[in-house]
């Protein structure tokens, strides 16, 4: 699989079964502490992003750059924390904070993602923008959710004074 890694694949009805990532991350990392994402992930939060990518990202404390592993690419990065397992609030976060190695247009992409900040729970938003935000992130994401608070108030007097 690597230098110094090797796998016992199961065999299967349909051949030898690959390595499962995590199984096989946790292996070369000797740590498992790591979170497996894909910039795929991003296509699900409905801000405009449609392009396929063909690595995983792989958030750690160990290892930084690209490795191929069992014939596929991981980018490993090291951050000082990241969560246990994915959100959506993590995944708008992470989209922010890797803007600039995404094919889509950034100035699009941001318009959508704003619009979309009052869909989401604005302090699972917050801790997930205060947590894991790089600077550019965090200022986006106070900037948006300060927006979206000012909206839903505007909104609810407007109710109140209608009714």
């Amino acid at each position: 699989m690597a230098p110094g890694l090797y796998a016992y694949p199961k065999e299967t009805a349909v051949g030898k079964a690959p390595a499962e990532d995590d199984k096989l991350v946790k292996t070369f990392l000797k740590d498992d502490r790591f979170l497996l994402a894909s910039p795929n992930a991003y296509n699900m939060l409905g801000v405009g992003t449609t392009q396929l990518y063909d690595k995983t990202v792989v958030y750690n404390h160990k290892r930084h750059g690209n490795f191929s592993l069992g014939g596929r690419t991981f980018d490993f990065r090291m951050r000082p924390s990241f969560p246990k397992t994915l959100s959506r609030e993590f995944l708008l976060v992470d989209l922010v904070n890797n803007l600039d190695r995404l094919a889509e247009s950034k100035h699009e992409v941001l318009a959508r993602v704003r619009e979309r900040v009052p869909s989401y729970d604005a302090p699972r938003l917050r801790r997930a923008a205060h947590d894991y935000g790089n600077v550019r992130t965090k200022k986006f994401f106070r900037e948006a959710l300060t927006a979206a608070s000012c909206q839903l108030t505007i909104c609810t007097i407007t109710r109140n004074f209608l009714t």
